[in-house]
């Protein structure tokens, strides 16, 4: 913690005093008459503020939370949530559940996760960073990202507006084995989204950054700078012919391929048999540079815990080693319909990292974003994916995007109005190299993605 004294701090007061309401109603929960019983409860405070061309548009103070209960009676399950954290509320939530429960059909497989495998310490991570900002200070702050990126081009014509949030809050879980568990946690951002306009054409994109810790964060100038190359770059598009490319995800948005992936190895979709990977466990699924490694308790990092939100202790576990499926993705119940042991996936992943034993993946030049330009040679960059065109059952994807035609590993001209298309079991199999301009925003860290082939349909 940085910003403010921990005993001082009525954030962390108000977790303890959660901690006791938790434990309160799973004794309740019990007296009703379930065998077992779970209870989430978080909380979240914060302050917002937006501008726009200069002007405040909303300023918005969040202190709100929620909670979860599910029980389980004889193989029923009944679940009941609240937003009022009232001590009748909360009762009348308890009782709503156990009565659900009366009426639901009974389900094997259902109920808390196993007791041995559970985390009954929460690991300190590092997420809780709070930062104090006066509204003054925030709409300062939003105001010189806004004006810095209006005034780096005359052709930036408009804006959306930037916006800075900073948010802290906590969860706590706690059930019937024992468990009570729980920690605070932080996240700030700050955006920025501009319009340029050349002719009678108009363009427009944005950037953020987004940290657990305040003082991490790009500066406002930095972010709008930024937001203006990204949107001066894209004016005066041409449309592509149809053919088949080479086609490279930028870092930003190479996740989304990895998104499809975490889809098809879910418990879920291989219960259900609605994926293209069913019993891919120890098949080559990537070539066998690519590895990726969960390393969920990196501290500070955005989707690191030390529980998953049944309370599973989380582990370092390798999810692909040499182009090798090693684990699918379980939750308890995922986990059971399949006769297998959850893998602490409740609530999804939690810090991916994604390697090409190829290339060195600390930031060296031979796989940096301009290297990766050339390796692509001639094809096209993606630097913008629209639609939801994506099939889990059959891995066939079909996703409008927009980007850049490069040749000879340089940047010609960007292009907007096209189509990619290809089978993510192919695309998968595709991939030529994983760059080392690595984009840690979200819970996968993963460079640019350069894939062999897709369709590309344009005019």
């Amino acid at each position: 913690m940085t910003e403010v004294n921990q005993h001082a701090d009525p954030l962390i007061q108000q977790f303890e005093q959660v901690k006791v309401r938790v434990a309160k109603v799973l004794e309740l929960a019990k007296s009703l008459g379930a065998d077992g019983a779970e209870v989430a409860m978080s909380r979240q405070q914060g302050l917002s503020v937006g501008t726009r061309l200069g002007e405040v548009e909303n300023v918005e103070f969040t202190n709100d939370g929620a909670l979860g209960i599910t029980v389980y009676q004889q193989g029923r399950k009944g679940s009941a949530s609240t937003a009022d954290l009232s001590e009748k509320a909360l009762n009348q939530a308890v009782e709503a559940a156990v009565n659900i429960a009366k009426y639901t059909s009974v389900d094997d497989c259902s109920g808390l996760a196993d007791k041995e495998l559970l985390a009954m310490q929460a690991q300190d991570l590092d997420l809780y960073h709070p930062k104090v900002l006066s509204t003054e200070q925030a709409i300062e702050i939003a105001k010189e990202c806004e004006h810095s990126a209006l005034n780096s081009d005359k052709r930036i014509t408009n804006s959306d507006g930037a916006s800075l949030d900073c948010f802290s809050g906590f969860k706590v879980y706690g059930n019937s084995h024992g468990q009570l568990v729980g920690y605070p946690s932080s996240r700030h951002s700050l955006s920025c989204v501009v319009i340029a306009g050349s002719d009678d054409e108009m363009q427009r994109d944005y950037a953020y950054d987004v940290n657990r810790d305040f003082s991490l964060l790009e500066s406002g100038i930095s972010i709008g700078e930024k937001a203006a190359s990204e949107v001066i770059s894209r004016l005066n598009p041409q449309k592509l012919s149809t053919m088949k490319v080479p086609v490279l995800f930028r870092s930003d948005i190479a996740n989304t391929i990895w998104g499809h992936f975490i889809a098809a190895i879910s418990g879920g979709n291989l219960y259900r048999k609605s994926s293209f990977l069913m019993d891919a466990l120890g098949k080559d699924i990537f070539p066998n540079f690519l590895s990726i490694n969960e390393r969920p308790h990196i501290a500070k990092a955005l989707a690191s815990s030390a529980f998953d939100s049944e309370g599973v202790l989380t582990q370092d576990r390798d999810i692909i080693t040499g182009g090798s499926l090693q684990t699918y993705l379980l939750t308890s119940y995922s986990a059971r319909k399949l006769g297998l042991t959850t893998t602490g996936h409740a609530g999804g992943i939690h810090n991916w990292l994604v390697t090409d034993k190829n290339i060195a993946s600390n930031g060296s030049k031979e796989a940096d974003f301009d290297a990766m330009l050339k390796t692509l040679g001639t094809g096209l960059l993606v630097t913008e994916l629209m639609g939801q065109g994506v099939n889990i059952v059959n891995g066939d994807y079909s996703r409008g995007a927009a980007g850049f035609w490069v040749e000879n590993g340089e940047i010609a001209y960007p292009v907007s109005e096209i189509t990619i298309a290809g089978n993510l079991e192919q695309m998968f199999k595709g991939i030529v190299a994983v760059g080392s301009d690595i984009d840690k925003h979200g819970s996968i860290f993963t460079g640019s993605i350069l894939i062999d082939e897709m369709q590309v349909a344009g005019q």
